[in-house]
């Protein structure tokens, strides 16, 4: 048994070492509090200021101001963790699945091809086959730390690329052990036997923890339903906590990936009740612990190592972009998508991951990754996270350019009959614009309907509608659906970014057409408006008319409650 001096000892031991480290963290927060908001003050990422920050406060090569750097990156890797699990929390079996086939099928390609024409590169330079495979292995996984804050924070999630980019990312972290394992194989550490056992106990590890977590998901929802977590916003946030880094150390100790457990996780909560609150009470830790991340990151490099070497980095650099932003973007044009999409899905995909620190540190133990090649990939991740902060908000503007080099103009054919100029366009043509569609059919009139997605063209042209397939914030795309000769636009992207870039193109292009423009958020009606919209029709406003007609039908049969009697009081 401990005594009082034993305890005082302990105590005293555990202070010495969480106070220096708690001195660290706060230094590091306050100077990527500092240099991220420089670099917001001047339009570019935050994310480019914590890297900084770290870079020059800690790790080799720095001013050592910061000395707990393992300890940090140690803590640091929650954030990522959060960051699956809040996504997680969006991201339902069904709206999985509805990812579809061919980006899960992408991802996997662009691990096995990423790694091939790497590793067929590196030997072209010299390097050994195992070598070539480690180094293929470590810069085939993409960043899904960087990627997917940015596209969140610019609410690009829900485009095409941005779902390509969340089932690529999704389908890395859960080829993060594969990789591993294939460190370990190419270093020649372990027998077949021994290699075979370590990926059948993944396997089942894999299927038992997330049958525990289904489980413990629906204990928690029933238990905590009836401990009113509805109204108790402390247990709300304690039970963010312990269901998303509760399931990323499980993962950890299952030997997965503690970012896809955390993402497994969220998405198991993501139909309950109570999931919208759970992802707005983890968002203040999850920025922090990201910041963290970032910062940890930078202190892995070595600058002065970065310097001598420059020209090298740049160079690997550069051939990293341009290689992974090609074998992605091929890879889904050849899954038959549109160049645009696969472009920008090339573009934000087209940087280092994280892992790559781990995988380089299994590559060294193994015998597999040099020290200079070490530092070398540890270079290159850094530069294309400074890279991918510039990079991945352009994706988007990028596919676009790429889709105007593709397009050319149709020779003009003088015997055929030239077809009557569309009376109105319908730009997107999901269910909002299906039921709004009913009033053209009506009247007969000449529509013309753009769309990206094939089965909506589909459905416009067995309606009667020309159907267009294409992006409609390209001029071309509006000017080949003749949109100077129609009298009407109607706008029904519910993504605000897209419908405003095509209403700017609208009133530029054809000032005298009539604009309806969809507003899904209300908050962004006003600005419709003072962009040139003649109507702006809000989803908000008619879901909350809806609602007033059924209560007021309802209110119109429901008998009204019966006066209450009125007693005399006794004499």
């Amino acid at each position: 048994m401990f005594g009082s001096a034993d305890y005082t000892l302990v105590a005293a031991s555990m202070a010495s070492e969480l106070w220096p480290l708690l001195g660290d963290i706060v230094v590091l927060l306050a100077a990527s509090l500092l240099v991220g908001g420089i670099f917001s003050r001047f339009g570019q990422s935050p994310l480019v200021g914590y890297l900084l920050a770290g870079m020059l406060l800690g790790g080799p090569g720095s001013i050592r101001a910061v000395g707990s750097e393992h300890e940090i990156e140690a803590i640091a890797e929650l954030g990522v963790a959060l960051l699956l699990f809040s996504l997680g929390l969006e991201f339902s079996l069904d709206r999985l699945r509805k990812l579809g086939g061919r980006p899960l099928l992408g991802g996997v390609l662009q691990i096995v091809l990423t790694l091939a024409v790497a590793a067929a590169l590196a030997m072209a330079f010299g390097l050994t086959p195992t070598q070539s495979a480690g180094f293929g292995a470590m810069i085939a996984l993409s960043s899904t730390a960087v990627v997917l804050r940015i596209l969140m924070e610019r609410s690009e999630l829900e485009m095409p690329h941005g779902r390509n980019s969340l089932a690529v990312l999704l389908t890395q972290d859960m080829a993060v052990v594969p990789l591993a394992l294939l460190m370990t194989v190419l270093g020649g550490a372990g027998s077949a036997a021994e290699i075979a056992w370590s990926i059948g106990r993944l396997l089942l590890l894999t299927g038992g923890l997330v049958a525990a977590l289904l489980l413990l998901n629906q204990l928690a929802v029933v238990v905590l339903g009836t401990l009113t977590l509805y109204r108790n916003r402390e247990l709300t946030v304690i039970f963010a906590v312990v269901a998303g880094l509760g399931a990323a150390w499980a993962a950890h100790y299952a030997g997965i990936s503690p970012a896809l457990g955390a993402f497994v996780a969220g998405m198991l909560l993501g139909s309950s009740a109570f999931a919208t609150q759970i992802r707005a009470d983890i968002s203040p830790l999850r920025v922090v612990l990201l910041t963290l991340f970032f910062g940890a990151a930078g202190m892995v490099a070595d600058p002065l190592w970065i310097l001598k070497n420059w020209y090298l980095v740049a160079l690997v650099s550069l051939a990293v972009t341009a290689g992974k932003l090609l074998v992605t973007g091929g890879i889904f044009l050849a899954l038959g998508q549109s160049l645009r999409v696969a472009a920008a899905t090339g573009l934000a995909l087209a940087q280092i991951g994280e892992f790559a620190f781990v995988l380089g540190s299994i590559g060294r133990t193994s015998g597999v990754v040099s020290q200079d090649m070490y530092a070398l990939i540890v270079s290159v991740t850094i530069v294309s996270f400074v890279l991918s902060a510039f990079l991945v908000p352009l994706a988007p503007r990028f596919g676009n350019w790429m889709a105007r080099l593709q397009s050319r103009p149709a020779p003009a054919d003088s015997d055929a009959t030239p077809e009557p100029a569309p009376e109105a366009i319908l730009i997107g043509f999901g269910p909002a614009a299906q039921v709004a569609a009913r009033a053209l059919i009506e009247h007969n009139v000449r529509t013309t309907v753009i769309d990206l997605n094939q089965a909506g063209i589909r459905k416009a042209r067995q309606l009667g509608f020309q159907g267009e397939l294409g992006d409609a914030t390209q001029s071309e795309v509006l000017e080949h659906a003749r949109l100077h000769e129609c009298k009407t636009a109607i706008i029904t992207v519910p993504h605000y970014r897209s419908a405003m870039s095509i209403l700017d193109s609208v009133r530029r292009e054809a000032p005298h057409v009539h604009v309806i423009v969809r507003s899904r958020y209300q908050l962004h009606t006003a600005d419709f408006a003072a962009a040139g919209a003649h109507a702006v029709c809000g989803d908000e406003e008619q879901v909350g008319e809806s609602l007033a007609d059924h209560i007021q039908s309802w209110l119109s049969i429901t008998p009204p409650a019966p006066e209450p009697v009125q007693h005399e009081p006794s004499p």
